[in-house]
């Protein structure tokens, strides 16, 4: 069983510090029992890094609306019944299951703060001039402000399909964004700056060997990658070809819209 210890010895030998800023991805049921569950594992990550970052989404409060732009990988007016059962965005609505424990343990943390985008939320401790900075046009800004900070990306028990910042690395890249909806209790809101689907990352993996650094922890992996460098090897990628890290999935809407933008050179 993972404990306290191990997880504080983890975070080292990937090279985190009392200087560190971090956002966290994370599957425990990955890496094996943990004794305390999330809860520990945010304890060390907070008493071995000054600051840290998660994924607070709540994809239920999102609506289809009857109408709107085209390219943008939605069926409009086919979605009634989860239109139906959306919820109004508030503070204190639970992240999404499919995020893990250690979302939801971060969030609810004493002292973490909460950014308010009602799908794209963020929470945090000792990051709040990060997710002051996130918009409804701007979803992704926390992450602008992290690498900026010289700040890392940390995976445990999870691959890069899991990591959001690739997303951001999309957008600097001039990838093709979507349209969301979401309920508010100020009413439905539009939520530029989507980003699409992510069942490709895993590709980048290669791409990023010298630069990550991974250790073995429990039954399954911690991986460190400095956002910076991250975001600058994916877009150079991209713009070296724009179709890097789309899924293969045969009718992807968001996949097949960004290949559809996509203008290939001629040979």
């Amino acid at each position: 069983m993972l404990t306290y210890r191990d997880f504080v010895k983890a975070f080292r030998d990937l090279e985190l510090g009392p200087h560190s800023r971090v956002i966290v991805h994370a599957s425990l049921e990955a890496l094996g029992p943990v004794a305390g569950g999330a809860e520990t594992v945010v304890g060390a990550l907070l008493a071995t890094c000054e600051a840290a970052l998660a994924p607070t989404f709540t994809y239920k409060t999102m609506i289809t609306p009857p109408i709107g732009p085209a390219d943008n990988a939605m069926d409009y007016g086919t979605d009634g019944d989860r239109n139906l059962r959306a919820e109004f965005f508030h503070a204190d609505m639970p992240s999404e299951p499919i995020l893990g424990a250690l979302s939801e343990t971060l969030r609810l943390h004493p002292q973490a703060r909460r950014s308010g985008h009602p799908i794209l939320s963020f929470a945090g401790v000792n990051a709040e001039q990060a997710l002051e900075l996130q918009t409804l046009d701007e979803p992704l800004a926390p992450l602008h402000w992290l690498a900026d900070a010289d700040g890392d990306v940390l995976l445990l028990g999870v691959d890069h399909t899991a990591n959001t910042s690739i997303h951001l690395a999309e957008r600097v890249a001039g990838r093709k964004q979507f349209v969301r909806w979401a309920l508010t209790p100020h009413g439905v809101v539009e939520c530029p700056g989507f980003p699409g689907c992510s069942r490709g990352f895993r590709a980048i993996a290669s791409r990023l060997e010298g630069v990550a650094r991974r250790v073995e922890l429990g039954q399954a992996w911690a991986e460190m990658v400095p956002l910076r460098d991250l975001i600058n090897i994916t877009v150079g990628w991209i713009r070296e070809d724009p179709r890097a890290l789309l899924c293969d999935h045969v009718g992807c809407p968001c996949c097949s819209a960004v290949r559809a933008a996509v203008r290939v050179p001629p040979e």
